[in-house]
């Protein structure tokens, strides 16, 4: 069996597009007919652009190969152009092909991808969501309004979520790590109190942020967070310093999440091994894949650090995600996107239950992908899946920054 053909799909969630501006769908085809289907979680450059970035990675490292050569394929991208190390684009590119390989071994041995991890570890996975507007909320007034979040935190516990993740800190510049304006930390902290109040202890509180802030700020906001004993404080400091975050958590009494920006075992190692953080957040579609997630699994075992896939995308790298986490012991919590355009693409063969997901039994990731929905809906902006923003921190206005891709109107 080989790897011989390669198509790739952008697709656009609609309105109010939770998961970001655009997914990248990559679907493999090998000699003896079998398909399989990865996403490529890369957003350092437009997808028009990065489209030739995968067939190269395919064409060159890939093709004509054994899909079972995981090792072999993934060191030659790992390898290319002399490198040897993290590149978030490549490994951006190279992750998605990697999952389809896994699908395909599945299906070609008619077995989930977990039983060929190690076997199933977890009959259920804790999920999480971001708290998102419910239906009768203002758009753009829900991001400030701690009243609104605690409603929704409230009906996400009544459908079995037992945690739920919010980040209301300020806006994330591409100034890099900037020092909280204390409208931000007062917001942050009337969050919390709203949130548990309105929860309880019937749910952990993930505080998020996203890289925004300079070692001291994210100090000060942290530890203005503690009273509400969240469960994590999520990359508080930009991922490119692990020493600074590694500070931050000697000074936090929060543990320290991160992962989403980073890429490879080398990374995610650092952050292990300096102590910047307790519990790891991998996005299956950039950080290598698959196999190599299951060695960052390993490695965070001897840490006694758990492992939280990530997921702001689309359902393919979610099926990624609950079979790693299926066959590792350290899984605390994946996180989960509820839309009908998520539930629709995999045609609901993987779901959200009370607030646990079942890993599939089924051949392969366990999902069947609607080809056509997916290209029903191209892409045709020219926005990044997720962008920051180039205006600095507001000290005197007030920050109403919605995120990455804010939410669009239907």
């Amino acid at each position: 069996m080989k790897l011989q053909d390669l198509d790739i799909i952008v697709t656009a969630p609609p309105a109010p597009g939770w998961g970001g501006r655009y997914w990248i769908l990559v679907k493999l085809t090998t000699d003896t007919g079998l398909t399989g289907w990865g996403e490529c979680y890369a957003s350092s450059v437009g997808p028009e652009a990065m489209k030739p970035v995968i067939r190269d990675v395919f064409s060159r490292h890939m093709a004509g190969e054994n899909p079972e050569n995981i090792e072999l394929m993934f060191r030659r991208a790992y390898s290319s152009g002399f490198t040897q190390r993290p590149d978030l684009t490549v490994m951006g590119a190279f992750s998605g092909l990697e999952i389809a390989c896994w699908d395909i071994l599945g299906k070609d041995r008619d077995r989930p991808v977990h039983a060929l991890l190690g076997g199933r570890m977890n009959d259920r996975i804790r999920a999480y969501t971001y708290l998102y507007p419910l239906p009768h909320h203002d758009l753009n007034e829900f991001w400030t309004s701690p009243e609104l979040a605690a409603e929704s935190a409230a009906e996400m516990v009544r459908q079995g979520y037992t945690a739920i993740k919010f980040d209301p800190a300020g806006p994330y510049t591409m100034r890099g790590g900037h020092m909280p304006a204390m409208t931000d930390i007062s917001l942050s902290v009337a969050f919390c109190k709203a949130i548990r109040g309105a929860v309880g202890d019937k749910a952990d509180l993930l505080f998020g942020t996203h890289g925004q802030f300079n070692t001291a700020g994210a100090i000060r906001l942290g530890q203005a967070l503690e009273p509400y004993s969240p469960l994590w404080f999520e990359e508080p400091t930009p991922p490119d310093n692990i020493e600074d975050m590694a500070r931050v958590a000697r000074n936090v009494r929060i543990p320290v999440a991160t992962g989403e920006r980073m890429t490879t075992k080398s990374e995610f190692a650092a952050a292990l091994r300096t102590g910047a953080a307790e519990i790891l957040q991998p996005a299956l579609g950039r950080a290598g894949g698959i196999w190599e997630m299951k060695k960052v699994a390993a490695i965070a075992e001897v840490f006694n650090a758990q492992m939280a896939p990530h997921l702001y995308a689309g359902p393919v790298e979610w099926a990624a995600n609950i079979q790693l986490a299926a066959s590792i012991p350290n899984i605390l919590l994946a996180e989960s996107i509820e839309t009908p355009f998520h539930d629709a693409l995999i045609k609901g063969s993987i779901r959200v239950e009370d607030g646990f997901i079942t890993p599939p039994n089924t051949s392969g990731l366990g999902i069947t992908v609607d080809e056509d929905l997916a290209r029903t809906h191209p892409y045709s902006d020219d926005g990044l899946h997720l962008q920051m923003q180039e205006a600095p921190c507001d000290y005197k206005g007030g920050n109403a920054f919605q995120g990455g891709a804010p939410a669009k109107e239907g």
